[in-house]
């Protein structure tokens, strides 16, 4: 066990959250995690109510706290309804404003965790009262901005010594094993949030093909872009864009978004490749820390070596 003031807060026995992985972290996978002595959050993403209660239902009895594109649930706000009426542990917000949500939030009992990209995201999540603050690099997987995940979070481990000392700091963004843990928890964060390596985990609902394909890549495959956006229909606020693996699609129309929007074909093409697992053209949503993952174990075990790798380091087994 790695004890810090997240474990304390939450409960848990490592400091170690899962992303809310749009589509991807269902409840299969947020229990685990949970089950296994971290946090698991399940990615209510666009706001599907059908399927959030489908995945709230497989949690079974985990403690599970919920994710959601913060934006998205603006045009969507009755879906926090059937989430806090699960009485979830903690309800995720990202890319967007929360203050709009947080009284509902308090009321219900649930910790508010807010992502943010920025420090001005961080003033703004501590004004909506979270008490905890995610502080997300450009190296994540799926949507993020353009600060790195090594600077962003001592700078806001700063601002919260300054501000807030009693909210909590989770590092996010390239953080796929025990070394990313470590280095977190000394940058002055008090756990983490994984999305890749939860992303590899047998119990995610990955698309067909992915993870073969992501296996063999290397964090150098991957790039942020709108292409995938524009592709799915998804008007996403500037400055995020989302981190993929590399393919034919994204070489192809990176930099014609525009193009793309206009193109109706192109876009069904898209919708079918994801499902017919062609990654020519529909490719696996991950970040850099790819290039770190080389196996699909459940998620227990992706908790149990992370934890007794960041212990070794932090004991002082560190070796080159």
């Amino acid at each position: 066990m790695i004890a810090t003031r997240l474990t304390r807060a939450l409960g848990i026995d490592h400091p170690i959250l899962s992303a809310p992985m749009a589509g991807v972290a269902g409840g299969a996978l947020a229990a685990a995690v949970s089950h296994g002595g971290g946090l698991g959050l399940i990615g209510g993403g666009y706001g599907d109510p059908d399927w959030l209660a489908t995945q709230l239902e497989a949690a079974g009895n985990a403690p599970v706290g919920i994710g959601f594109i913060t934006w998205k649930l603006a045009e969507r706000p009755q879906v926090l309804e059937v989430a806090l009426a699960r009485t979830p542990r903690a309800v995720f917000l990202s890319f967007g404003d929360p203050m709009p949500f947080a009284s509902a939030i308090a009321a219900a009992g649930a910790e508010l965790i807010c992502q943010v990209q920025t420090l001005d995201h961080a003033r703004r999540a501590l004004a909506a009262g979270a008490g905890i603050i995610v502080a997300q690099g450009g190296e994540a997987g799926g949507h993020g901005a353009r600060r790195a995940t090594l600077t962003l979070v001592p700078e806001l481990a700063d601002l919260l010594a300054r501000e807030a000392p009693e909210t909590l700091l989770v590092a996010a963004g390239g953080i796929a094993d025990g070394r990313g843990l470590a280095a977190a928890l000394m940058l002055g964060a008090d756990g983490v949030l994984c999305g890749t390596r939860f992303w590899a985990a047998a119990e995610a609902l990955r698309p067909p093909g992915h993870l073969e394909q992501a296996l063999a890549a290397t964090g150098d495959a991957t790039i942020q872009t709108s292409a995938v956006d524009a592709a799915r229909g998804l008007d996403w606020p500037a400055p995020y864009r989302i981190r993929v693996l590399a393919n034919e699609f994204t070489d192809r129309w990176h930099d014609r978004v525009d193009v793309l929007r206009e193109d109706a074909a192109a876009r069904a093409d898209w919708q079918a490749a994801l499902a017919e697992g062609r990654t020519d053209t529909a490719s696996a949503i991950v970040g850099e820390g790819i290039g770190l993952v080389h196996d699909a174990p459940p998620a227990r075990a992706i908790l149990d070596q992370m934890v007794a790798q960041a212990r070794t380091l932090l004991d002082g087994g560190w070796q080159r």
